[in-house]
């Protein structure tokens, strides 16, 4: 008989995500051979509070698994910052100290992490960059409580960015870069992703809704506005990373019509709608056969595909 043995806990990342109309969770799970098994997605409606949140907690028996939640894009910003010659435990203090004038609040209220840029392979002459990710420390405190009094353990907090960046590496061609669009209630997420490592993130004020509102006129004008931020976006990217080949963007999964073939039609390479099942197994979540589903747990599956050694 063994005493007080560790509960096992479950391969996998389970992902909490809030939206402003309800939380959503999904489970996957990595294979050694195939494709990553989306094992449940979950969808709870309406304004969850702490008790809703710890009656879904017992639901998903989140103790059993390593827990991350997703924060929403307007929690926090992301800025293109030039890598401080420092030693690596003095990086993120050069970098607050960087952060200081570019941030729309006050360094000291910030939470701090830094994502690396792969520097051009044989150029050691040129521009080491950074991405620094900054949330105000009242965005964190708050959803680390209302996690912590729903008695969910969160271990990671994660970003758009990062879950949309797992899904990308799913799909890069080898040896190239992979642009990627998705939108939600936030609005567009443009990012370049290459050999899985993040390179480029952009925001596009248009949230999803609006894509299909209006008439003709006014979905023209949307759509115009998304196609010159992709244009300059993706422009600036080659003028700085000359050397990553991007041959097409893809359009993650949404349930609007006409931008595909608008941006086929004004963009210089080539676009294309994700289906999540031909990237990831979705046979026991069976409702990610509608690309409305698809795009309301799309970040959140992404942030689940979370990917490190971990020891227990």
């Amino acid at each position: 008989m063994q005493f007080f043995r560790r509960a096992k806990i479950i391969d996998g990342w389970l992902t909490l995500a809030f939206h402003a109309d309800g939380v959503s969770a999904a489970y996957v799970k990595r294979t050694v051979n195939g494709m990553p098994m989306v094992s449940f997605c979950a969808w709870y409606a309406g304004n969850v509070g702490p008790d809703e949140l710890e009656r879904i907690g017992k639901e998903l028996r989140t103790g059993s698994y390593q827990c991350s939640t997703l924060l929403g894009g307007r929690d926090y910003q992301v800025l293109s910052v030039e890598a401080p010659n420092v030693p690596p435990d003095e990086l993120r203090t050069a970098i607050r100290w960087r952060l200081k004038d570019m941030l729309d609040f006050h360094v000291d209220d910030a939470t701090i992490d830094v994502l690396d840029v792969p520097v051009e392979p044989n150029a050691p002459g040129r521009t080491h960059n950074m991405l620094a990710v900054a949330a105000r420390n009242t965005v964190v405190r708050q959803r680390m409580a209302l996690l912590g009094d729903a008695k969910i353990g969160v271990t990671v907090i994660d970003i758009p960015e990062m879950a949309q960046r797992n899904i990308a590496a799913l799909m890069e061609p080898e040896g190239r870069g992979l642009a990627m669009l998705s939108f939600n209630e936030d609005g567009g997420l443009l990012t370049v992703t290459y050999r899985g490592e993040l390179y480029l993130s952009r925001r596009i004020d248009v949230p999803v809704a609006q894509l299909a509102e209006g008439g003709l006129d006014a979905r023209t004008a949307t759509f115009d506005k998304i196609t010159l931020e992709l244009q300059r976006s993706l422009d600036h990217f080659d003028r700085q990373y000359h050397y990553i080949n991007v041959p097409k963007l893809v359009l993650a999964p949404f349930a609007a019509d006409g931008l595909p073939a608008y941006l086929a039609s004004n963009l210089y390479l080539p676009v294309e709608s994700l289906d999540l099942g031909t990237v990831l197994d979705i046979a026991a979540a069976p409702e990610l056969s509608d690309p409305a589903m698809q795009q309301r747990f799309f970040l959140t599956i992404g942030a689940a595909l979370r990917h490190e050694e971990v020891k227990l």
